[in-house]
């Protein structure tokens, strides 16, 4: 079993390994200090299993969680923290196990038990965000590493085939995520121009029809103007009424 241990304490990530040391089938692949290295370490690594704080810096475990539901191999998460208060949250992000510090032997033991019968098929779960805390960023994979692309930097997201394309302050990314389940997370910061579209509310700017009578979308940092599907003009036009 590859574990990657995820914690902002280095004693705590010491004692973790250590408890590890002495299961014969388990290798530390990779530490990591936040969320964003931790992701990064997983793109890397692939991972079978991710002990994974909680309040951690920058993106928190359960932010982290979210991501990795969607990573191919999904590993395994079980959340080691200094709080039980969290605990609820923790497995409606979907962990396998929940361990409060400082975690001991025969409770890793049965956290580990637990990881191999979810590696073997017998236990699956979905992220549904129950928490209520939504995230802040997308992860796009890129090569065996991964972009972290912050949320207000999406000028729009397009489908294409099995992926959607995040247009955004930087260039462009592929995700292997619905425009529909975006649409379902994100609906207060993104209207659906298309059915293959959706745009940020700061960055349209107007709606232009053409002499041929189609209707563009003009954005604010769009290099060209987007199509509007006729079922969204309405919607749209009364939401730039209301901008």
């Amino acid at each position: 079993m590859r574990v990657v241990i995820a914690d902002d304490e280095p004693l705590a990530r010491e004692r973790l390994r250590s408890l590890l040391g002495v299961h014969p089938d388990i290798e530390v692949v990779a530490e990591a200090g936040d969320g964003r290295a931790a992701l990064q370490a997983c793109a890397e690594h692939e991972p079978d299993l991710v002990l994974l704080d909680i309040a951690m810096p920058g993106i928190d475990g359960l932010e982290a969680a979210r991501h990795l539901a969607a990573f191919e191999p999904r590993p395994a998460v079980v959340f080691c923290t200094a709080y039980d208060a969290h605990a609820l949250s923790a497995f409606d992000a979907a962990a396998v196990d929940y361990l409060v510090k400082p975690v001991r032997a025969e409770r890793l033991q049965a956290a580990l038990d637990r990881v191999r019968t979810f590696n073997a098929g017998l236990v699956r779960s979905r992220v549904e965000g129950g928490d209520g805390k939504r995230r802040t960023h997308l992860c796009a994979r890129l090569r065996g590493s991964l972009r972290l692309i912050p949320i207000e930097d999406i000028h729009y997201l397009q489908a294409d085939e099995k992926y959607v394309v995040v247009h955004h302050a930087r260039g462009e990314d592929l995700i292997e995520e619905s425009l529909k389940s975006l649409e379902e997370e994100f609906g207060d910061r993104f209207l659906r121009i298309h059915r293959n579209c959706l745009v940020a509310r700061h960055e349209l700017v107007e709606l232009r029809r053409d002499p041929e009578g189609h209707v563009h979308a003009i954005l604010r940092h769009g290099r060209e103007p987007l199509e509007v599907s006729r079922r969204c003009v309405a919607p749209l036009r009364e939401a730039l009424r209301q901008f």
